[in-house]
């Protein structure tokens, strides 16, 4: 790679190693518990960010109208109550009183309106706004306790997105004072003591918190893109859970009686986002191209030791609507070569792809599969800040820089197909305001979406949903990589940690 310095890769992991289990080790109280992820926090402000390694560090501190249980059903959290009328458009929430956020100001329906406001507010540009107002018409309160939402349209997966990253309840003179983005406030069970950029986020519980916590005193998150950093600190007790396991350790750990390894489907879907507004990117049969020459068992076991499932669609196996019959491009380099010379490209062209640190061997592997065909890939690797504004810069930003291609995962959880598909394809998200990171458009397929998510027969949706799998491949603004199993490990004395499905680990109710 270009930029980098050389270092024996034993010496730089020793030396970065070393640094980062320094830095775990420092005086704690004896009940904190550690969490090392492999990538750092973006944001403490929940609404403007989509990362789920960055949901999990906030969990703890923020909490939403309603909150998803480990047996995935929907329970109250900061309402109490809630009902629709026969439309499905307006609902009406009962809040619960007596809450107050970190920093003394108290959780009413003032405090749901503004955190609604800000989202519907265009201007304010926040990461995670625009899915909300795409059905979002209005939130207003009807006395403290009372509040309604007006929906544009009916919208199956509403209650669900309750539980998200946008609508987790941030205090109102927090985001007045612009600091949301440095120092978490929210209502949850823990309050933030300390974020120390680059290195660790420090929380601790909240004795004013209206409801009980059974957790650890605190909670301390760590993160290394190093897969052998984030083993080596499990392996040492410097940290009690690392999330995701890279899966080279992965059954290692599972045959060590001192580590608990916890693997379930995943929701994460690993794909390249195509650059559709830049040549040769711009042509369907160039795309298709790169589909065709792309080897997802090879990646499989290359990458993930198996621990993945070669994705054939944008939707995951654990969302509602996936279709398992879907077998669009199976590896076919001379069919990948057929498609570049009717394009005008027979001798292949080069492209570049932006990946973060952790990434990097997915990027070299896709390099070396795509030499067979021709195209010089050009592995941009980066640090995990400014991959994020290389991925969400505008088209102008992409154009300017040359970037072809990003290397991205995305899961929706288990809060449905529109969550996962709308963010990623549709016309209207593009970057940097949405995740459509290749700025694809097609109307055929933005019709099918919008048409689905006001959909409430759940078999007339799914086979929506199914249309827009078919036109998505079709039409190919991404190369599809794998399906992620969500694989974390904790310490053998450590319980209680569970996972929503994409890699959202629930460590505020851990034993120790």
């Amino acid at each position: 790679m270009k930029g980098f310095k050389t270092m024996s890769s034993s010496r730089r992991l020793t030396l970065l190693g070393c640094a980062l289990l320094s830095a775990i080790a420092a005086p704690l109280h004896a009940a904190t518990l550690t969490v090392m992820q492999n990538e750092a926090p973006r944001s403490m402000d929940p609404g403007n960010q989509t990362a789920t390694f960055t949901a999990t560090v906030l969990d703890p501190m923020y909490e939403g109208l309603l909150k998803m249980s480990p047996e995935l059903t929907l329970e109250p959290a900061l309402a109490t109550s809630w009902s629709s009328d026969a439309s499905g458009l307006v609902w009406t929430f009962k809040l619960r009183s007596g809450v107050t956020f970190h920093d003394g100001t108290p959780f009413n329906a003032d405090a749901v309106v503004a955190n609604f406001a800000r989202h519907l507010d265009v201007k304010r540009g926040l990461a995670a706004s625009g899915r909300l107002r795409t059905f979002i018409d209005s939130v207003t309160k009807v006395d403290d306790a009372t509040v309604v939402f007006k929906l544009k349209k009916p919208y199956p997966a509403f209650l669900n997105l309750l539980t998200t990253g946008a609508c987790l309840m941030v205090s109102p003179t927090a985001d007045k004072s612009g600091t949301l983005d440095s120092k978490a406030v929210g209502t949850g069970p823990y309050k933030m003591v300390q974020y120390k950029t680059g290195e660790y986020v420090l929380e601790e519980k909240y004795p004013g918190y209206w409801g009980k916590s059974a957790g650890p005193d605190d909670i301390k998150w760590t993160w290394s893109a190093e897969s052998s950093v984030m083993n080596m600190a499990l392996q040492a007790g410097e940290a009690d859970v690392i999330n995701p396991v890279p899966p080279q350790f992965a059954k290692q750990l599972q045959n060590n009686p001192k580590f608990k390894l916890h693997e379930s489907p995943g929701a994460s879907v690993f794909w390249v986002a195509l650059n559709t507004q830049l040549k040769p990117l711009d042509d369907v049969r160039v795309r298709q191209a790169l589909n065709f020459a792309t080897d997802r068992d090879g990646l499989v076991r290359a990458i993930m030791s198996g621990f993945a499932t070669p994705a054939n669609s944008p939707l995951a196996p654990v969302t509602p609507g996936y279709d398992k019959t879907l077998n669009p491009y199976p590896l076919n380099v001379e069919k990948a070569k057929a498609l570049l010379k009717e394009a005008g490209y027979p001798n292949g062209f080069s492209m570049s792809i932006a990946v973060q640190g952790a990434d990097a061997r997915i990027g070299q592997v896709l390099q070396s599969m795509w030499a067979k065909i021709g195209v010089k890939l050009d592995v941009r690797q980066m640090e995990s800040g400014v991959w994020t504004k290389a991925a969400f810069a505008d088209q102008a930003g992409k154009k300017a820089d040359g970037t072809g291609a990003i290397l991205a995962s995305w899961s929706s959880g288990v809060n449905g197909a529109d969550l996962q598909l709308r963010p990623l394809y549709y016309s209207g998200s593009f970057a940097p305001g949405g995740a459509n990171l290749g700025f694809f458009s097609d109307a055929k397929l933005d019709n099918l979406l919008d048409t689905a998510a006001s959909t409430l027969d759940v078999n007339a949706r799914n086979q929506l949903y199914v249309q827009a799998q078919q036109e998505i491949n079709l039409q190919a603004p991404q190369v599809l990589l794998y399906y992620q199993n969500d694989l974390y490990a904790t310490g053998a004395g450590v319980s209680n940690v569970w996972m929503i499905p994409g890699g959202n680990v629930i460590v505020k109710d851990a034993h120790k």
